[in-house]
C-alpha cells in the first residue's frame, strides 16, 4: 500500500498528502480533485495522515504549552465551578442545574415549591443542603467511559413523575432516548436508539412524541410511543418525504396543542393536535406556500382560544420581508387580524404567549429587543418595551415553562457584562435581578470598553461592527498605537452573532487584544434583507464585507495586517477561507472552525448529510448552471492559488455529521501543496467527536486555550 504521507526527515516537515486525480465534470465544467481520496474515513490511510497533520501540529504549536495551560488556569480561576443555575418553577416543583468543581458535566436537579402561590425562585447557595432536593440525572455518572457525551432530551411530564432524556456518546447526534421514574429513580425498561435530540410528552403522561433522522441526517419522522410498549409497536404519526424539510416537534407554552413544525430554508407548515387527544390525527394550520414562512403559539384572547400567527407572507399585496404577526380563531386560522403590521426596520422574531401577557423578541438597529403586550378582559393591553442603558447589549426571554406565571424570566448580557438573569413583573414593570454569573478574581467591568462601529462595503453599505477591548488597548487615535485584534465572522442562515460576555475572552483582552465582530451580509442582524442579500447569487457580499471590515480596522488606526486575525467557524469557516484567497495580505492568521471550505462538493451530493436542504441557502448546483459557476468561484477548496497565504489553523471533527472532516482537511492539503511562502499551516483534527467539538467543559477550556495561545502568538501579541 502506498503511503499518503511523504517521509519526511526533518521532525518539524510537514505531512503532505499523496495526489489521486478525480475528475468532476457539471455544465460542461471539469475539476480534477487530487484529495477527494480523504472522504474514506474508515481508510487507515485516511486516519494515518491525519493522526500525522495532529502530530504536526503539536509540534509547531509545542512552544505555546506554556501559554495554553496558563490561558486554561486563568479560565479556570475565573469561573465559579461549583454552582447553580436560577430555579424555574413548572407544576409543583423548582428546576436547576448544578455544576461541581472538578466535574465536566452539569447535574439536573429540583426541589418542591412552598405553596401555590410560590412564584419567587428560591435562593439557593452550592455548599449549603437544599430542603427536599432529588437529583433528576447526572451527566457525568452518564457519561462515565466515553471520550464523548452529549445530553440530548431532557423532558419532564406535566405532573414532574416522569423523565425522558436521550445521549449521545459518539458525537455524530444519535440519541439514544432512555425512561425513568422520578418517584421511586428507577429507570424504565423502555429504550429507544436512533433518535433526534428531542421528547415530548403528552398531557396525559403516558404518550411521548420523538423524532428520526434519515440517512442524511435530516429530522423527517415523528413517532408517538407509548410508556410500557415495544418500540416495535411505536406508531409513525408523520413523515416529511420532501429532502428540502426539517421536521421539529414540540406543543405550546400552554400545552394545549402538540405541533410539528415543517421547514425549509424558504417555506413552512405546521401542524396541530390537542395534547389530550394524542392518538388523534394532527391537522394543518395553514398549508405550506413556497416562500412563505410562519410560526404559531396558542394565546387566550379575551376568553377565546386564538393562534398567534407570525409570518413572512402577503401583506396587502407586499411581501411581509421583516414578517408581520396575526391572530386567528384556532378553528379557522384562515381568518386573520393584523396585530403588528410589517416594518422595514424592525424584524419581528417571535412571539411567545402566555396566560396573562406576550412577549415579544424583535431586532431594530442590529440589537435585540424584548417587549410584554398585557392581555386584557378585552383583549390587548398597551405594549411595553423594556430598555437598557448599554450600546451593545442581547436580551432574550428564558426558561419560562409556567404558562399562568406572574412573572416573565430574560437574560440580559453584553460584552462587558456578565450573563445576569432577571424576573420582569409584568404586572409592576419592575425588573428583578436574580443572578449575575460571578466572574471570580475581581472583574471590574469599568475597566473594559464597548462600542459599536460602521465599515463600508464596496458597494455603499454600511456594515456594522462591534469592538470590545480593555481600556487603553488600542483606539483609532493617533496618540494609541494600533493593536492586536481578532475580527470574528459568521454571515450565513440569517444568524446573527449578538453581544454575550466570555470568561475565556478575557485572556485575550487582558493581554492587550481587540476583540471584534463584523456583522457582515448573510445574518440577520440588520432584519430580512440583511440575510436575503448574503445567499445564493449575492453570497460573495459576506466574504466582500468581511474584508472591507478589516480594510476599516486597518485603515482606522485599530490595527495593522501584521497583527489581525480573523475567526470563523462552520459556515463562518466558509468566509474564513474565502477572504484567505481574496485578500491574504491583510491577515497575520485565519483561524478555521469547523470549516464549510469545499462547498461545491458538498452541494453537488445529494446523498451527504444535510444537501438537499442546503440547496435553498446556497443554490442548486446540479439543476442551475449558474448557480455552479457562482459557487466555483468562490468555493475555498477550488480557488487555492500560488500566492503568499497567511499562518492558518484549521480545526475539524472526525464524526461531525454537518460539515465533514474531509473539507478543511482537503483545504490544507490543496493549500500545502499549493501556496507560497512560510506561514505555517496547521490542521487539527478531533479524533472522537463532532460537529461542536470536544464535550466536557475542562475539555473545552483546554481545546479555548490551545485557539487563544496560537491567537496571541501569531497577532504578535505580548504573550505573558
Amino acid at each position: 500500500m502506498t503511503s499518503s504521507v511523504t517521509p519526511v526527515s526533518s521532525p518539524i516537515a510537514a505531512p503532505v498528502a499523496k495526489k489521486v486525480p478525480l475528475e468532476r465534470t457539471h455544465h460542461g465544467d471539469t475539476f480534477v480533485d487530487n484529495y477527494e481520496w480523504l472522504r474514506e474515513k474508515d481508510d487507515p490511510e485516511v486516519r494515518a495522515y491525519l493522526e500525522a497533520e495532529n502530530a504536526y501540529t503539536e509540534q509547531q504549536t509545542e512552544q505555546l504549552a506554556p501559554l495554553r495551560e496558563k490561558i486554561f488556569q486563568e479560565i479556570k480561576a475565573r469561573t465559579q465551578e461549583t454552582d447553580l443555575s436560577v430555579p424555574s418553577r413548572m407544576g409543583q416543583w423548582w428546576y436547576y442545574s448544578r455544576s461541581y468543581e472538578g466535574k465536566q458535566y452539569g447535574v439536573q436537579c429540583r426541589c418542591p415549591i412552598s405553596g401555590p402561590d410560590d412564584w419567587t425562585p428560591p435562593v439557593l447557595a452550592a455548599d449549603t443542603e437544599i430542603d427536599g432536593e432529588q437529583v433528576l440525572l447526572d451527566s457525568n455518572l452518564l457519561a462515565e467511559g466515553h471520550d464523548f457525551f452529549s445530553l440530548g432530551a431532557f423532558s419532564v411530564t406535566l405532573d414532574g413523575d416522569l423523565l425522558a432524556y436521550s445521549v449521545d456518546t459518539a458525537g455524530d447526534e444519535r440519541y439514544t432516548l432512555r425512561f425513568k421514574d422520578l418517584r421511586t429513580g428507577e429507570l424504565l425498561a423502555d429504550e429507544i436508539p436512533g433518535t433526534a435530540p428531542g421528547a415530548t410528552w403528552s398531557v396525559d403522561n403516558e404518550h411521548v412524541f420523538y423524532m428520526t433522522v434519515d440517512e442524511a441526517w435530516r429530522p423527517d419522522t415523528v413517532w408517538r410511543h407509548k410508556l410500557g410498549t415495544a418500540q416495535s409497536e411505536d406508531v409513525r404519526v408523520f413523515h416529511e418525504p420532501d429532502e428540502r424539510f426539517w421536521v421539529g416537534f414540540g406543543s405550546t407554552r400552554s400545552e394545549k396543542y402538540l405541533m410539528i413544525w415543517i421547514g425549509s430554508k424558504i417555506t413552512s407548515e405546521i401542524l396541530c393536535l390537542e395534547s389530550d387527544n394524542p392518538e388523534g390525527e394532527f391537522r394543518v394550520v395553514l398549508p405550506r406556500v413556497d416562500g412563505v414562512e410562519y410560526s404559531v403559539e396558542h394565546a387566550v384572547v379575551a376568553g377565546e382560544d386564538r393562534f398567534l400567527i407570525l409570518h413572512n407572507g402577503d401583506v396587502d399585496g407586499v411581501k411581509a420581508e421583516n414578517f408581520t404577526l396575526v391572530d386567528a380563531p384556532v378553528a379557522d386560522p384562515t381568518d386573520q387580524r393584523t396585530l403588528l403590521a410589517p416594518r422595514d426596520d424592525v424584524r419581528l422574531e417571535d412571539a411567545e404567549a402566555f396566560a396573562g401577557h406576550l412577549v415579544l423578541s424583535y431586532r431594530r438597529e442590529a440589537l435585540t429587543r424584548l417587549a410584554v403586550w398585557p392581555l386584557t378582559a378585552d383583549g390587548y393591553g398597551e405594549l411595553r418595551e423594556l430598555e437598557f442603558a448599554e450600546e451593545l447589549y442581547s436580551v432574550g426571554a428564558g426558561s419560562n415553562p409556567e404558562w399562568a406565571g406572574p412573572l416573565l424570566r430574560l437574560g440580559f448580557t453584553s460584552f462587558i457584562t456578565p450573563s445576569r438573569v432577571y424576573d420582569y413583573d409584568v404586572a409592576t414593570g419592575e425588573l428583578l435581578l436574580r443572578k449575575s454569573q460571578p466572574v471570580l478574581g475581581g472583574y471590574d467591568p469599568d475597566d473594559y470598553e464597548q462600542h459599536r462601529d460602521w465599515a463600508t462595503a464596496a458597494d455603499g453599505t454600511k456594515i456594522p461592527i462591534s469592538i470590545v477591548q480593555r481600556k487603553g488597548a488600542g483606539a483609532a487615535d493617533a496618540a494609541v498605537s494600533p493593536a492586536p485584534l481578532l475580527l470574528y465572522g459568521y454571515g450565513s442562515y440569517e444568524s446573527s452573532m449578538d453581544p454575550g460576555f466570555s470568561v475565556a475572552r478575557l485572556s485575550l483582552l487582558d493581554r492587550g487584544m481587540v476583540f471584534v465582530v463584523a456583522h457582515v451580509r448573510g445574518g440577520g442582524e440588520m432584519g430580512r434583507h440583511w440575510y436575503d442579500n448574503g445567499k445564493m447569487l449575492t453570497k460573495k457580499n459576506t466574504f466582500t464585507d468581511f474584508v472591507s471590515c478589516a480594510r476599516h480596522l486597518i485603515d482606522t488606526g485599530r490595527t495593522t495586517p501584521a497583527q489581525l486575525v480573523a475567526d470563523g467557524g462552520s459556515a463562518g469557516g466558509l468566509l474564513m477561507g474565502a477572504v484567505a484567497n481574496l485578500a491574504p495580505e491583510l491577515f497575520a492568521g485565519i483561524l478555521a472552525n469547523v470549516p464549510f471550505v469545499d462547498p461545491l462538493t458538498s452541494i453537488l451530493d445529494p446523498s451527504l448529510p444535510l444537501t438537499v436542504i442546503e440547496w435553498d441557502e446556497w443554490g442548486n448546483p446540479l439543476a442551475d448552471k449558474a448557480v455552479y459557476e457562482y459557487m466555483r468561484s468562490y468555493s475555498p477548496y477550488e480557488n487555492v492559488e500560488a500566492k503568499d497565504y497567511p499562518a492558518i489553523l484549521a480545526i475539524t471533527s472526525i464524526n461531525d455529521t454537518r460539515v465533514l472532516y474531509v473539507e478543511p482537511a482537503k483545504w490544507v492539503a490543496a493549500l500545502r501543496a499549493t501556496k507560497t511562502g512560510d506561514a505555517p499551516l496547521l490542521l487539527k483534527t478531533e479524533m472522537s467527536a463532532g460537529h461542536g467539538g470536544v464535550s466536557g467543559r475542562y475539555e473545552k477550556w483546554k481545546e479555548v486555550a490551545f485557539e487563544y495561545a496560537w491567537v496571541l502568538s501569531t497577532s504578535g501579541a505580548v504573550v505573558r
